[in-house]
C-alpha cells in the first residue's frame, strides 16, 4: 500500500540499486492496532515531514512500515559479524527493514529504518518482533546522546504495534523508526569479504565514500583514505563515549557503524558510579565490552574492517597489509587526542592547555573517584561549582578520602578552571539508568508521563531547571547491580 497523500513523502531506493546484493525485498508484518507512543516532532520538522500526517492513520502506516510510497523498495539489509569475539557470517537484518533514503530541506541523506517490523529471511529463529520497552529505551538514550552532542542515529518515533510479544512474559510490541546517516557497517564488509567478490567489495567502498567521505574519492589511495576517515571518527565517537560515561554493551562488529554514528542501544547504560569495570550488559559475562575495554575493542573492530579492505588497498597481499597496519597504528593517538582535548574541557581548560599539567590531574581525579565509586556525572558537573568557589557540593558527592580530594582541587583551581565552560561541556541530566527503568515500566502499563518527564531532562542535558531535580541524582541505595538485555 502507498502512504496517504498529505505525507506527500519521497523514498529512494539507492542501497538497493547500487548493492542489490545486499539486500532482500521484504515487508513488514501487518499491525493489527497501531498507536503512537511517541514522536519526535523537531526531527521530523528538520526532516521536512509533516507532523499532523505522521499522527494520521498514513502517517502511522509509514511508521510501521504497512504503508510506503510508491516506487519505495523496503529490504532487509545483509551483513556479518563478529559477536563477543567469535565470526558469524550471516547476520543481517533479522527483525527490520530499511524503507529507503530521504533526503531533508538542507539536502543531507538519510535511511528511514524501522526495527521490530517482522520477521526477514535473516531472523535466524528469532519472532522478528520487538517489545514496547526496548524500543522506547532506544528512544530515550539516542535522543540523549544527539542532545549531548555525540554522533547517533535518532529515533524518530515509536509505535505500539496491538499484539503481544512473548519474552519473559507477555509484553505489549512496537515498532521503532530511526534515521541514520546510512546502516553501512564494519559488517556490511565483511559479508561481502565472506562472498570473496572484489567487485561487489569495491562498489560497497564507492557508496560509502560517496554517502559519508566524498573527500576520499580524490584521494591518492581512496579505499585506504576511507579507512583512514573511519578509524578517525570511530577514535572521536568512543572518545566522546568515555568521556560522558556511557557503556554501549555489544561492541560487535556488526554495531560499529561506517558513518561513525552510534547504533543499536539494547545492553547500553550510562554509569552512576565511575567504575572502568563496568559491565551493562546480562550476557557479557566475560566484561569484553566493559567501560574500560571499549578504545581496545574499536581498534581490533577496525583491525576486522582492514581485513576485509585488503583487495582494495594494494594487489601486492603484503603491501596492503602494510599500508593497513601503518593506518592503523594511529589510532591510539587520534583517540587519546580526543579523549584529552574532551578532558581538558570537562575540567575547564581549552584544548591546548599544557598535557603535561593537566593530565596528571585527570589521572589523580579519576583515581580518586575509582576508589570512591563517586557518581561521575554528578561529580562533574559539582566542579563546576566548586570553580566558582563552592566546594561543598562535591565533597557531598565524596565519601573517600576529603583531604586528598582538597588537594586535588587546590592544584586543579591553581590553573584556572572555566566554570562557564564546563557548564557547557558536563551534563546535568543523563538517563540515569533507575530512571529509565521506572520509565520503560510505567510506559509498558500505559503511562506515559515518566517517559516524557526524562526526555523532557536528557534532551536539553547542560541546562538546570527546578522541578527536575531526580533527574539529576544518582541512583538509590537500593537498585543494586544493573543489567540490561539485547531486546530479542
Amino acid at each position: 500500500m502507498s502512504v496517504t497523500p498529505e505525507l506527500a513523502l519521497s523514498l529512494d531506493n539507492r542501497f538497493v540499486r547500487e548493492l542489490p546484493e545486499l539486500a532482500v525485498p521484504w515487508q513488514a508484518e501487518t499491525t493489527p492496532e497501531p498507536r503512537l507512543l511517541v514522536l519526535n516532532e523537531p526531527l521530523a520538522t528538520q526532516l521536512g515531514l509533516d507532523v499532523s500526517a505522521l499522527r494520521a492513520p498514513g502517517g502511522l502506516g509509514l511508521l510501521t512500515g504497512n504503508e510506503v510510497p510508491e516506487g519505495a523498495t523496503p529490504v532487509a539489509q545483509g551483513y556479518a559479524g563478529h559477536q563477543f569475539g567469535g565470526f558469524s557470517p550471516r547476520l543481517g537484518d533479522g527483525r527490520a527493514l530499511l524503507l529507503g533514503e530521504l533526503t531533508d530541506p538542507s539536502g543531507h541523506c538519510y535511511d528511514l529504518h524501522l526495527k521490530g517490523s517482522g520477521r526477514t529471511p535473516f531472523a535466524r529463529g528469532g519472532d522478528g518482533l520487538a517489545a514496547v520497552g526496548p524500543m522506547l529505551r532506544e528512544y530515550i538514550v539516542s535522543e540523549a546522546m544527539h542532545a549531548l552532542g555525540i554522533p547517533t542515529t535518532r529515533s524518530l518515533a515509536v509505535v505500539a504495534t496491538g499484539q503481544s510479544v512473548r519474552r519473559e512474559t507477555l509484553l505489549p510490541g512496537a515498532v521503532l523508526a530511526r534515521v541514520a546517516a546510512s546502516h553501512l557497517r564494519v559488517g556490511s564488509f565483511q559479508y561481502v569479504q565472506t562472498m570473496g567478490d572484489v567487485d561487489l567489495l569495491r562498489r560497497l567502498a564507492d557508496h560509502a565514500i560517496s554517502r559519508h567521505y566524498p573527500e576520499a574519492a580524490t584521494a591518492a589511495h581512496p579505499y585506504l583514505a576511507l579507512f583512514e576517515a573511519v578509524q578517525a571518527a570511530q577514535a572521536s565517537l568512543v572518545a566522546r563515549w568515555m568521556l560522558v560515561g556511557f557503556v554501549h554493551g555489544v561492541m560487535n562488529t556488526d554495531n560499529m557503524t561506517i558513518s561513525g554514528e552510534s547504533i543499536d542501544y539494547g545492553p547500553c547504560a550510562f554509569m552512576d558510579g565511575f567504575d572502568p569495570g563496568a559491565v551493562f550488559s546480562s550476557i557479557d559475562d566475560a566484561g569484553r565490552y566493559a567501560y574500560a575495554n571499549q578504545p581496545v575493542v574499536a581498534e581490533w573492530n577496525l583491525a576486522r574492517l582492514a581485513e576485509a579492505l585488503l583487495p582494495l588497498l594494494d594487489d601486492d597481499q603484503e603491501q596492503a597489509v602494510a599500508l593497513a597496519t601503518e593506518s592503523l597504528g594511529r589510532f591510539r593517538d587520534q583517540y587519546g587526542a580526543a579523549w584529552s582535548a574532551g578532558m581538558k574541557s570537562k575540567l575547564g581548560f581549552a584544548a591546548d592547555h599544557d598535557d603535561s599539567v593537566v593530565l596528571p590531574l585527570v589521572d589523580q581525579l579519576l583515581a580518586l573517584l575509582q576508589d570512591t565509586r563517586a557518581d561521575y556525572t554528578s561529580f562533574f558537573r559539582s566542579l563546576g561549582a566548586a570553580a566558582r568557589g563552592d566546594a561543598g557540593p562535591v565533597h557531598a558527592l565524596f565519601e573517600g578520602d576529603q583531604q586528598g580530594l582538597d588537594e586535588w582541587l587546590n592544584r586543579w583551581l591553581a590553573l584556572g578552571p572555566d566554570s562557564t565552560a564546563m557548564e557547557r561541556t558536563n551534563p546535568a541530566y543523563i538517563p540515569r539508568n533507575h530512571l529509565v527503568e521506572e520509565a520503560l515500566a510505567a510506559a509498558t502499563d500505559g503511562d506515559l508521563e515518566p517517559l516524557g518527564r526524562l526526555l523532557e531532562a536528557v534532551t536539553a542535558p547542560f541546562d538546570s531547571r527546578p522541578g527536575l531535580e531526580r533527574y539529576a541524582t544518582g541512583a538509590p541505595e537500593d537498585f543494586g547491580t544493573y543489567r540490561t538485555f539485547c531486546g530479542t
